[in-house]
């Protein structure tokens, strides 16, 4: 069986060396090979920073108007094949067709929000701040900058930064997860045909030795991240050592606080859609609902009776509601943390293990799975299991509620569920997470806005995408101006030098 070779994109067209590393990728709804992507050594990282680097003075002295043309074309393109898109990120990811196309919708909401960056780089102007002296600021690119980017988005993370990047007049080097690299490659085809010149968008696959290239590269001036907490420090702590601004967005446990009098239909379909849409492979997936008594016990079946409607299997077959895991080995990590959770005295009310699956039998696959009655010290609670593991800490007011979300070392996203709104007021005021949903389970904010959490779910002051992501790919320079007046010769006309 011939396999698809996937390799790095730089300067324009696919680099046609021969890898000295290569990496399988699976079709996980089969468990099958269907790829080998090739493994960038520091070799090639440097190729594709000094494309980009080559690249840069000219995109950056572009005008925004040309820059603006590529974007919309690029829009245009990415609209128009949408669909390609998502289905290059199921066959690698697993996920069904309908969230793989609701990813790509929401890349393409940031490239709509890039396509009108000119607004927000015009910079300001004072005039006469001192006596005829004006004083004005000028945001200006910063150069290359790299971006490293995780399984569970191909598509849509990439988008959160590479247009933002690229409408403030930088050049990129994006170094995508190797276990589903496709659809960087189908960007970057995108970003060519809409006419954005060779050099400005290049992608590199690989592993670790990949990372540390660009995270060390002298040439490269900022790097923005998506992943797991460790691995957002060590980008986090490695880029900032070498110099780099860096923006390492990290894991997350959220939780979905149900007060008494919530609508509790509503909660469970919530928590349903939430905890187990991709797979529950996503950082804004809800992995906790707490419970304020007494709606543990009416909530948790609610919860329960709806799982077995969940549709598991091979996300390109009609109906299909939730698909594999992205990988063997992280389908057996995931399961462990069942066995896991019932020897630490949790109640295991779903076991996904025994759900029905419409896909092949080798497809890495876990249906839906929820635990009852867990506690904070846990481990399927202490742990970013990021899988379809939903976990009930029932407590018993409001105030107990508030210190258990207070108290996790995470912040990315919450959400609470109530029909009182002083109290959705109070929580959205006194939560310590960064996202915060009001009968709304997955609080993503939209393009125009920023999305990040806080604590140890971010590494770095930017959030991703929307203001923070102009102003984290642009630097800021202030011009203080005064002109000889050509009436009086050129001569200076006697107010004082600093007044």
């Amino acid at each position: 069986m011939t396999r698809r070779r996937i390799t790095h994109w730089i300067g324009g067209k696919p680099w046609d060396g021969v890898a000295e590393r290569t990496g399988d990728v699976f079709d996980p709804a089969t468990g099958e090979v269907a790829g080998r992507v090739d493994f960038a050594s520091a070799s090639e990282v440097d190729d594709a920073v000094a494309a980009a680097k080559r690249a840069f003075p000219a995109w950056r002295d572009a005008s925004h108007a040309r820059r603006g043309r590529v974007l919309f074309a690029f829009r245009e393109l990415l609209n128009a094949r949408a669909s390609e898109v998502a289905e290059v990120i199921t066959a690698e990811h697993g996920k069904v067709l309908s969230d793989a196309a609701g990813e790509v919708q929401r890349g393409l909401e940031v490239v709509e929000f890039a396509c009108g960056v000119p607004a927000l780089v015009k910079g300001g102007f004072t005039e006469n701040a001192s006596t005829r002296v004006d004083v004005y600021s000028i945001e200006q690119p910063l150069g290359v900058v790299g971006v490293i980017s995780p399984f569970n988005f191909p598509a849509m993370v990439p988008l959160w930064f590479a247009p933002i990047a690229i409408a403030c007049g930088n050049t990129v080097v994006l170094k995508p997860s190797e276990k589903d690299p496709s659809a960087a490659n189908l960007l970057a085809e995108l970003w060519a045909e809409a006419g954005l010149p060779d050099g400005v968008f290049n992608v590199v696959h690989g592993d670790k030795v990949a990372v540390d290239r660009v995270l060390e590269h002298p040439d490269v001036r900022a790097v923005s991240f998506v992943g797991s907490t460790p691995i957002a420090r060590y980008v986090y702590e490695t880029g900032t050592r070498h110099g780099k601004r860096v923006q390492a967005l990290g894991g997350a446990k959220n939780h979905m606080v149900v007060l008494p009098d919530a609508d509790l239909d509503l909660a469970a379909d919530a928590a349903v859609s939430a905890g187990f849409g991709s797979a529950g492979e996503r950082c804004m997936a809800i992995s906790v609902v707490v419970a304020v008594d007494p709606v543990g016990d009416d909530l948790v079946e609610r919860i329960r009776r709806r799982m077995p409607d969940v549709r598991v299997g091979d996300g390109r077959r009609a109906g299909c509601e939730m698909g594999p895991l992205v990988t063997g080995a992280h389908r057996d990590r995931v399961v462990s943390y069942l066995d896991a959770g019932v020897r630490a005295g949790a109640s295991l009310v779903v076991d996904g293990r025994e759900h029905p699956v419409d896909g092949d039998a080798g497809g890495f696959w876990l249906g839906p799975t929820l635990f009852d009655h867990v506690t904070p010290e846990m481990p399927v609670y202490t742990d970013e299991i990021f899988g379809p593991v939903l976990s009930v800490v029932r407590v018993s007011s409001y105030d107990e509620a508030l210190r258990l979300v207070n108290a996790n070392p995470y912040g990315n996203g919450t959400a609470i569920f109530t029909n009182d709104g002083g109290a959705a007021r109070r929580y959205q005021n006194e939560v310590e997470v960064g996202m915060v949903g009001v009968n709304v389970p997955i609080p993503v904010p939209v393009a125009y806005y920023s999305f990040g959490g806080w604590k140890a779910s971010l590494f770095g002051d930017a959030h991703a995408y929307g203001p923070d992501g102009v102003r984290f790919f642009t630097r800021t320079k202030a011009v203080t101006s005064r002109w000889l007046d050509p009436s009086h010769g050129g001569v200076n006309l006697g107010f004082p030098q600093n007044s």
